[in-house]
């Protein structure tokens, strides 16, 4: 199946080719504003599936809005009448058509020329409002307030917010793509004369400033976002997109002693803690009990043992572990524990904890197994 897709090197139309050339049985057919223009009625003898998704956001001048959202569609409509050509037709339009304003009356009139072809040839004809789609590759200081504060905040430069009250409706690329496919085949999500997106999101922009400021600052903290909430999650993905290619990585305090080290990786107010403990060989830590807080060990690299004693009971218990045969081992309360490395190397050892370490209310008390 040949697809046709228009604005082919646009945010939305990356999104979409990474996806479909994932799929079996497509050839794409890419055109954009620096292709040849003879292409043009080569593709539209051979497309069997149009994705228009090329349009102007920020032209120079005024006029180039119609020339970019109306006169291509026209042109691209023109080709494929020519060439007799009825595949079915995608456009992607913008919720400002229903605007009086040059870059609406732009999407509006595309939109009208959409109807008019469908109902001259026959063909299927596909029009989508969209909001503001965000996600990875949207272009900064273009036309998406979202990659704006994304990119700027992720370089710690300023970023302006006229009213934070205003409301936001928005759609994320992968919900974008996943709609598009299902279009493809023949399976849109339909609303009225229109079509659209079935995942949509809305928040006030000043709240959506203040959760992007909470990412930067998450990684000096340790912490995640609460990635149960689906916009949440969605956004900490654009965000991430974002970072400077030199600030990747960043870095964390090794507390360090004669015994080995111990690291904080993450911590999360609903979910605990993560840390990475190393133990020279020989060395035991541990030997305290929790009332409330759990654990989790897991050794990654190296051999020993962990031990337990129920309180109040004389019998130890032993588990032997080893990077060589990776098992979760839960630290139940109740239990005095304590981890020995019995190799000669050092263990590496992950370590959960249900709680993020409070110095005021630490739930840990000495005992020895």
């Amino acid at each position: 199946m040949k697809v046709l897709v228009t604005g082919a090197n646009g945010f939305v139309g990356r999104n979409l080719i990474v996806t479909l050339e994932q799929m079996e049985g497509i050839e794409i057919l890419p055109y954009d504003i620096d292709t040849d223009p003879a292409l043009l009625d080569e593709y539209t003898k051979a497309c069997a599936f149009v994705f228009h998704l090329a349009g102007v956001n920020r032209p120079e001048k005024v006029e180039e809005f119609m020339e970019g959202n109306f006169g291509f569609t026209s042109v691209l409509l023109d080709a494929l009448k020519k060439n007799g050509n009825t595949a079915p037709v995608l456009i992607t339009s913008s919720i400002q058509a229903a605007l009086d304003n040059p870059y609406g009356q732009s999407k509006k009139a595309g939109e009208d020329l959409m109807f008019s072809y469908g109902k001259e040839t026959g063909a299927k004809v596909l029009v989508y409002r969209f909001p503001n789609v965000f996600g990875k590759w949207c272009r900064p200081n273009y036309n998406s307030a979202v990659a704006t504060f994304c990119h700027n905040i992720a370089r710690e430069l300023p970023i302006k917010v006229n009213d934070p009250e205003v409301m936001m409706h928005l759609v994320y690329i992968d919900d974008v793509v996943e709609e598009l496919i299902r279009a493809l085949h023949g399976k849109e999500t339909r609303k009225d004369k229109f079509c659209t997106v079935p995942v949509e999101h809305a928040m006030k922009l000043g709240e959506i400033a203040e959760l992007l400021y909470s990412f930067r600052s998450s990684r000096s903290e340790l912490t995640v976002p609460d990635l149960a909430d689906a916009f949440t999650r969605k956004l900490y993905a654009a965000y991430l997109s974002y970072l400077p290619e030199d600030q990747f990585s960043y870095s964390l305090k090794m507390n360090t002693d004669h015994r080995g080290s111990f690291t904080e990786m993450l911590r999360t107010p609903e979910r605990g803690q993560v840390s990475v403990n190393i133990s020279k060989p020989g060395i035991v830590k541990g030997n305290h009990w929790h009332h409330t807080k759990n654990e989790k060990f897991l050794v990654v690299s190296g051999r020993g043992i962990i031990r337990f004693r129920r309180l109040g009971s004389g019998q130890v218990i032993e588990y032997p572990v080893s990077g060589d045969q990776p098992q979760v081992v839960d630290i139940p309360t109740g239990y005095t524990h304590n981890i020995e490395n019995t190799g000669d190397t050092d263990m590496v050892t992950i370590m959960w904890a249900s709680e993020c370490f409070d110095p005021e209310k630490p739930d840990t008390y000495y005992l020895e197994v």
